[in-house]
């Protein structure tokens, strides 16, 4: 190579070099988001096919996962930003050392049924019987456990909790007479019924503070990149506004990634999440707590915990404080 090439290519590198930093600073920034799940994730879907995120210059990729422990590792070792699951995954992996906090709440409480059949008319007649839940831990035998005990039923005495699988596997079990009653979510509660069975209790009525889903990082990521974080907030904001305002719209993203077709099931999926999609989609410490004192019949050390440290406020905060939330529902 002669010297006057070596001296253009070395002026391209330094000139480049001088602009790299112009270019990050302008190139869209990226958010790796990993959800769960089922319909509870709508407002995730929402901020996807919506393009939320790339309203505000934000390069987004959503990942689906089988399990929320995967998703988990995923996050501790830098693979994906954000992960939307439940509060069972942050007061397990926070207990276990992780630096991992709640930015957002989107579903605050349990979304579930306790089905039986017609017959039952009083939570009562449900002593002595056999029961159908998740296996131990999971978001549907807790929400069993403590529905029966705010009705005044010991679920440890007047009845028999089985696991069964998953809500499908639940609603087989009630329909084969495995079990007497079970916890089922829509639109497996319509299926129950075109079975002959009925909702006896709506969990959800019963107001019982517990993160079923939300949105959980690491305070790493946090310090890192709040500004994103923000972001991803604000839009996840807009998205339930759009669950609640524009049902066409959300009930063809819900059969999209369901793949429920059945009106009837589309639209009483839709009605169950969007009377329990909250406006300011705050992470409260009471639902962490619900979930910790829970835990503290098998592991003492959550007793020594406060709630408030497995949550941070400060996005929808800072959402709220902006007149945003005011602005989309027009208060």
């Amino acid at each position: 190579m002669n010297r006057p090439s070596t001296i253009f290519i070395l002026a391209l590198a330094l000139t480049f070099g001088a602009m790299a930093p112009v270019v990050c600073a302008n190139a869209q920034e990226r958010l790796r988001v990993a959800w769960a799940g089922g319909a509870s994730n709508a407002a995730v879907w929402i901020v996807q096919e919506k393009g939320l995120m790339k309203k505000q210059g934000v390069n987004a990729e959503f990942i689906s996962v089988n399990a929320s422990p995967m998703a988990l590792q995923a996050m501790i070792a830098g693979e994906v930003d954000v992960i939307v699951t439940s509060v069972t995954t942050l007061v397990n992996s926070r207990l276990t050392g992780a630096d991992v906090v709640m930015i957002v709440s989107i579903v605050p409480t349990f979304p579930a049924h306790i089905v039986t059949q017609k017959s039952v008319t009083d939570i009562k007649q449900l002593k002595g019987k056999t029961g159908g839940v998740g296996r131990a831990g999971t978001t549907t035998e807790i929400g069993m456990r403590l529905g029966l005990s705010r009705l005044g039923i010991d679920p440890n005495n007047d009845v028999k909790l089985v696991p069964v699988g998953a809500t499908a596997d639940a609603l087989a079990a009630l329909s084969k007479g495995l079990v007497q009653f079970s916890i089922l979510v829509e639109p497996f509660v319509r299926e129950a019924e075109k079975l002959g069975f009925k909702s006896l209790v709506d969990i959800g009525s019963l107001n019982i503070p517990f993160h079923w889903n939300g949105v959980l990082t690491r305070e790493a990521t946090i310090r890192s990149k709040g500004p994103l974080m923000a972001k991803f907030t604000r839009a996840l904001v807009e998205a339930i506004h759009i669950f609640k305002t524009d049902k066409d719209a959300t009930l063809k993203i819900i059969s999209k990634f369901t793949r429920i077709t059945n009106p009837d099931s589309l639209e009483r999926t839709h009605q169950a999440f969007a009377r329990l999609l909250p406006e300011t989609p705050s992470p409260s410490p009471e639902g962490v707590k619900t979930y910790i004192d829970y835990l503290t019949a098998n592991r003492p050390e959550a007793a020594k915990v406060n709630p408030k440290e497995f949550v941070d406020l400060s996005f929808i905060q800072e959402v709220q404080a902006s007149g945003f939330i005011r602005q989309l529902y027009g208060r």
